[in-house]
Parts: structure tokens; sequence; C-alpha cells
């Protein structure tokens, strides 16, 4: 069955009880045992196991061709469960760039129980041979990463993982099995923030682990989850259900979107440190639906003002979910990189812009030969430029 088909299915099925079609959701914490104490059903208590889960569950199985799942409430609390299923002592090799709340879960709260964790650029799978020691047992990929979309190869860091006998872990939130399959490259583990992508509409919080054996190392992040209960409601296990169905109706639009606008834009210094995966600035070959605009510092002399380059956006606090419109502004914020800061107290303004469903460029070109984009709003609209356009069927 080919991926798009289990995207739909995969985790579904007719409800046995009424022969419903659509996936029914069931909010019981509790669930009846036969006279002799007997599960007939193989449910007890929701924080166990709960009929939506599992369905989210098989579905993200089927899609990552693993062998079992286990759902969060949130890619963190799927971040912790893996790091937690290490011990005191054990050391772990991750990117330098990674999502800070990986690296704030890895230094902040696990650093003072004991895991030691050496952060390295993923993308030198040298650097990463050389970081590994005697008590290294997991090495975490992120690729693409965030925000800086750098690309890792991973297979060859998972080849130095096998070769070590090391858990290769790979986030795939940003590219979602309909662009990358970490499981065929050779990694162990796959994350999901189930946020994001999968579930693309703004209005669920979730995180998944995937696992390509179900063996004693995921036992004990099950046993995490279930002990832990940072678990998932049956709601948004739903919600991320629906979701999955329509991932590759939305996965055209943001994965061809950005790399339109970085090939349509002109020379200059708003482009100059822009972020593509799948063009020249960053990961030829790799396929992704975001775009990172760096603007360093933010108060630059000839930078167009805010509401003029953000007259469509959205401004809110950290990323603006990648799988709908409208997209967001994130930033100006204080660069986590202190070598990165061009002087003191210089603050980076980060554009996280990502391509969603809306039409990419209009085709017309604006003052200064600049592309006039158009979001579809069904109203009329302010360009980049400060001109008030009205929307067309024709974008």
């Amino acid at each position: 069955m080919r991926i798009e088909t289990l995207a739909v299915h995969a985790g579904r099925g007719i409800d046995p009880a009424t022969g419903a079609v659509a996936t029914p959701i069931h909010l019981s914490t509790t669930f009846a045992r036969e006279p002799d104490g007997g599960v007939p059903h193989g449910y007890v208590y929701s924080r166990f196991a709960n009929p939506n889960r599992d369905s989210l569950e098989k579905c993200l199985v089927a899609l990552e061709g693993g062998a079992a799942a286990a759902a969060f409430a949130s890619g963190s609390a799927a971040t912790a469960a893996i790091l937690q299923a290490l011990a005191p002592g054990h050391h772990v090799t991750a990117p330098v760039d990674a999502y800070h709340g990986t690296t704030k879960i890895l230094r902040d709260v696990l650093g003072p129980w004991g895991l030691e964790t050496t952060f390295v650029d993923m993308t030198d799978p040298g650097a990463v041979e050389r970081a590994i020691r005697p008590g290294t047992k997991l090495v975490w990929i992120e690729t693409p990463s965030n925000p800086l979309l750098r690309v890792t190869d991973i297979a060859a860091i998972c080849g130095i993982a096998r070769r070590a006998g090391l858990i290769a872990v790979c986030d795939n939130t940003w590219a979602t099995p309909a662009l990358q399959r970490p499981f065929d490259l050779g990694a162990d583990l796959i994350l999901h923030a189930t946020t994001k992508y999968l579930s693309g509409q703004h209005d669920v919080l979730g995180g998944a682990v995937v696992a390509k054996r179900e063996d004693e190392f995921f036992q004990r992040i099950r046993n995490l989850q279930i002990a832990g209960g940072a678990v998932p409601s049956p709601f948004e296990c739903w919600l991320v259900l629906r979701g999955i169905s329509t991932l590759f109706c939305r996965m055209p639009g943001p994965e061809k979107s950005p790399r339109k606008r970085y090939r349509g834009a002109p020379d200059g210094p708003a482009w100059r440190n822009a972020l593509v995966p799948g063009t020249r600035r960053e990961g030829a070959g790799h396929r992704g639906g975001w775009q990172a605009q760096a603007i360093h510092p933010c108060d630059e002399p000839g930078w167009p003002t805010e509401p003029d380059r953000a007259s469509l956006l959205h401004r809110a606090s950290g990323l603006p979910n990648p799988g709908k419109s409208p997209p967001g502004l994130s930033g100006p914020r204080a660069s986590r990189r202190p070598d990165r800061r061009s002087r003191p107290g210089a603050r980076l303004a980060f554009l996280e812009s990502p391509a969603g469903l809306e039409y990419p460029v209009s085709g017309r070109r604006g003052p200064g030969g600049r592309p006039v984009r158009l979001w579809r709003t069904g109203r009329k609209v302010r360009t980049p430029q400060g001109r008030v356009v009205g929307n067309t069927d024709r974008g």
C-alpha cells in the first residue's frame, strides 16, 4: 500500500459497536471489567492506553515503517522520555543548533541529573565521530535543524552510531515521513512534534516516538509514557490523526513555495542570510517546507520596517505552525550564540517564514524589482511594498 493511502487509512477502521466510518472519540478515562476482573476490550485506564491513542500510534508506525510508537502530550515530552530512558553518567552527542527545547532538556533538566552532552556540528561526520567516548549511548540527529534549517547526512551519522554500538535518534518533525525516511537510512528511533506538519492546523499540541524495533530501550520509553502520564488526550489524538489524513495534500505547496520565493528574490541584504532547504544555500537535493531569513543586526540602516515587511504575518511566540496559513514572524530576539553577534547587545531579528497553502508569488514586480507576494485570503491585502490590492481567484 502506498504511503499516501496509509496516511488516510492506517490506524482507522469501522467502529464495531456502531458501524461509524469516522473514528469516534473515546473520552472515557475508565473501562469496564468482567466479573472475574478480566479486561475483554484491552483497556483499563486511559493513562495506560486509549483507543484514539492506539489509532494514532498505529498510523505513525505504518507511515514511518517502524514496529511500535508512543504518543505524548508534546514534542518536548517525547524528547524527555527518550533521554530519561538513559541513565546518569551516560553521554549524548547532539547538534549544536538543535531546537532550543531539546537543548534546554539536555543542559538544564537532565544535566544536573547526571546526563552528559557534547554539542557538535552534526553536518560534519568527523566532528560527530570525535565526540564519541566510552560513555556515549545515543546520537541525536535533527534535520532540517530548528531554526537554522541545516541538513545532516542521516545515513553517515547513523553509520557512525551503528559502528560504535549507539542508539541513533532522528527528529523528523520538519521533513515528516512524506519527505524523509530515517529508518531506511539507519535510525533506531524517530521523534515527532506532531504539533507541526503532521497535525498542520494550529490547534493541537503533541509529540511521538516511533521505534524501528520494539526492544528493551523502547519499553523504557513506554514505561515513562505511562508512569509519567505525559499523554495526549483522546481529542488531541483524533485531531492529529485527522491532520495526517491530509498531509500529502498539504505538502506540495510548503515544499515548493520557499524555493520559488528564494529564486525570485532580488540580490541584496534582505536575502543575504536566507536559508532554504533544497537550494544552494542549504542542503541541495534535500526537500523541506520552511524558509528562514536572518536579519543581523535588526537595527541595521536600510532595512525595511517591520510593518512593511510583515503586514501579512502574524506575530506569535515560538515557531509558527508550518502546515497551514498564515505565516508567522518570530523575533527580533537575542542570539543564543554569542559568537554570532556583531557587537555587544546586538539582537538577531529572525524571520521564520513557513510556507503554508497560500499562493506564493503573484508574478508581478513592485518597486525596486521586488516580487509582489500575495496570500489567498479572500479579501483585499497589503503587499510587502505597502500597496493595497484586491485578491482574486488568480492569486
